[in-house]
């Protein structure tokens, strides 16, 4: 008699979802690892393509290999085998600068120093924690909803205007207009040395330095990153320094940041970015102590986004908000303004 012993097999690991995104519709051809390194934090391509041989990564459901190249509108997802970590984010009494709100949007004017939303290192004491205090008592709006809030963001260290959406109709809408570059953005920025230009125009793509991963960097040839595109006027000219506007056509990571220093501008006390350090002027120890006190005077990048454009997404009319500098701001260029006085 011959007896047959069947193994009851483990039925297969249910994995999670812990990223999704959607192609442009304009994406050029892209290996997936590469992109996915230029929008997953602390990602490394060897992690990516790992995921990718564990059939971890899927294009439109489908699992794909490390080559696989994204196409416009493709959906992008990455599949861990553990849930994803609670994202609920907590109602924190922390005051706003609230500059509009209505039924549907809300425009706030972030001060330098505040985090836009929790993350690796920030998960309390943000721009999100703070609005979820404000609007707690409103049982129809979810911080946690992620067809909700943030439409665009600004960096820590940045300071000026954010539109925050207050349901998935407005959301979808502002975020529409943010992707075609119909929303406008306008930035002050105090950068190093005396540009040449009166006015110029950036346009180099931008992803993540392969060689330190808490910077950005541009890729000229556009052969990786992500499209980019940064229009600036000079406003005043303080000869070791210079005072420009800029006007994004899109909203990368570090975007402004990114582009002056390519064009070798960087901002003024950007630590991140090499504008911490005394890149022009003379050797005087005169001049070098002032240099330090314009740093203490604004210790951060001196960037502020000072005006914000954008059709209501109910009502269709044209809302326009400007934003005064910040206090270290106007103190810093007063400084330089003096300086520049001296000098003639």
């Amino acid at each position: 008699m011959i007896i047959t012993i069947c193994q009851e097999m483990e039925p297969p690991a249910e994995k999670y979802e812990h990223f999704r995104f959607t192609a442009d519709k304009g994406q050029t051809p892209v290996r997936v690892d590469k992109f996915l390194v230029d929008r997953i934090e602390n990602a490394s391509r060897n992690r990516i393509q790992t995921a990718a041989g564990n059939n971890h990564i899927l294009a439109n459901n489908h699992p794909v290999k490390s080559n696989y190249k994204v196409k416009p509108n493709d959906i992008i997802s990455v599949l861990m085998d553990y849930p994803p970590k609670d994202t609920t984010i907590l109602p924190e009494n922390i005051p706003l600068s609230i500059i509009y709100e209505d039924n549907d949007v809300l425009v706030v004017n972030k001060p330098p120093g505040i985090v836009v939303h929790p993350g690796h290192g920030n998960h309390a004491g943000t721009l999100l924690n703070a609005l979820a205090w404000h609007i707690k008592d409103r049982q129809e709006f979810n911080t946690d909803d992620p067809r909700l809030g943030l439409v665009h963001r600004i960096d820590k260290d940045t300071s000026g205007l954010l539109v925050i959406a207050k349901n998935p109709n407005a959301k979808t809408k502002l975020g529409y207009q943010f992707q075609n570059k119909t929303a406008g953005r306008q930035y002050i920025a105090l950068v190093w040395g005396n540009v040449r230009n009166e006015e110029g125009r950036i346009e180099c793509n931008i992803g993540r330095n392969p060689k330190d991963r808490q910077q950005y960097t541009t890729f000229p040839d556009n052969s990786e990153g992500r499209y980019a595109a940064t229009n600036y006027r000079v406003l005043e000219r303080f000869g070791y320094t210079t005072l420009v506007r800029c006007r994004l056509e899109t909203g990368r990571t570090h975007q402004i940041r990114v582009h002056m220093k390519h064009i070798g501008h960087p901002l003024f006390n950007d630590s991140r970015y090499g504008g911490d350090r005394i890149l022009k002027g003379n050797t005087s120890s005169k001049y070098r102590q002032f240099i330090l006190n314009c740093f203490e005077i604004c210790p951060r990048q001196a960037l502020h986004a000072q005006t914000l454009g954008f059709l209501h997404p109910v009502t269709s009319k044209e809302l326009f908000f400007e934003s005064p500098l910040t206090p270290d701001m106007e103190n810093l260029i007063m400084k330089w303004r003096k300086l520049s006085s001296l000098a003639v």
